[in-house]
């Protein structure tokens, strides 16, 4: 893996898998690392120069405190550099809602796909809940409880118990909880939820903002809400996807979408 430097001096491992094409730089989300969005990144790599990395904190990339979304969107800055000076981008997730914020800081973002920021529409009430949240996630990492704070993350975005139990008994478990501290940094990236309008109406660049046809309702509400502020936003559904989609079938998309103005 190569290694860009941020702007605090904070070194990003990153992977870049080349192909013939522009660069595309991957944002992940919550546990994610660039060894997670390596098949994603293989389909994409015959057409593009695909950049991977580990956001701060995670696998072989440093993380100095305090920490700040603003430090992350200087990661970005470090490996558009590393690209040659702007890329296309794709984020997941969370690191949906981080390539957004790099784009309306004014990063240069050729373009932009994201799926499924986990943005919140709901009731003004649930602002209580994000704090409550937030709270609790902090407590816990403090006081070094990382399994719970994987529980609580997994409660929150609606894993039921059942599934929780079989995942802790799983090999994944010990890479979720290695990566605990990194979820305060997605809450972080998520501030208070809702979709930050102001913000995104500053993007100039192309977005495709995508969704899965079998996700929750939420998730898709969401998804339309951010193509709707983004000046030059775009929504488009992929039949019978959820939220953890299929490489396979996000890639072609992907790589239409990118090659169009490449």
């Amino acid at each position: 893996m190569g290694r860009a430097e941020s702007g605090d001096g904070t070194l990003i491992a990153y992977r870049r898998t080349c192909g013939e094409g522009p660069p595309v730089i991957m944002v992940g989300g919550a546990f994610s690392t660039a060894d997670a969005e390596a098949p994603l990144a293989a389909l994409l790599a015959p057409r593009f120069s695909v950049i991977t990395y580990d956001r701060r904190g995670r696998g072989g990339s440093g993380d100095t405190a305090p920490y700040a979304v603003e430090r992350e969107i200087e990661d970005i800055a470090a490996l558009l550099t590393e690209a040659g000076g702007s890329a296309s981008v794709y984020g997941m997730s969370s690191g949906a809602a981080l390539a957004l914020e790099a784009a309306a800081a004014g990063l240069p973002i050729t373009q932009l796909a994201v799926y499924e920021p986990p943005y919140d529409t709901g009731a003004a009430a649930d602002v209580t809940d994000g704090a409550a949240y937030t709270a609790r996630l902090d407590d816990l990492l403090v006081r070094g409880r990382r399994d719970e704070a994987v529980e609580l993350f997994l409660s929150m975005i609606g894993v039921a118990p059942d599934v929780v139990a079989r995942m802790r008994r799983a090999t994944m478990w010990r890479g979720m909880t290695a990566l605990a501290h990194t979820l305060a940094y997605d809450n972080a990236v998520m501030g208070p939820g809702r979709v930050p309008v102001e913000r995104l109406a500053r993007i100039s660049a192309r977005v495709m903002v995508v969704d899965g046809g079998a996700s929750p309702p939420p998730m898709r509400v969401a998804a339309r809400a951010v193509a709707a502020a983004v000046p030059r936003g775009r929504h488009r559904t992929l039949t019978g996807q959820v939220h953890e989609v299929a490489p396979h079938v996000l890639a072609p998309v992907l790589a239409e979408y990118f090659a169009a103005a490449a």
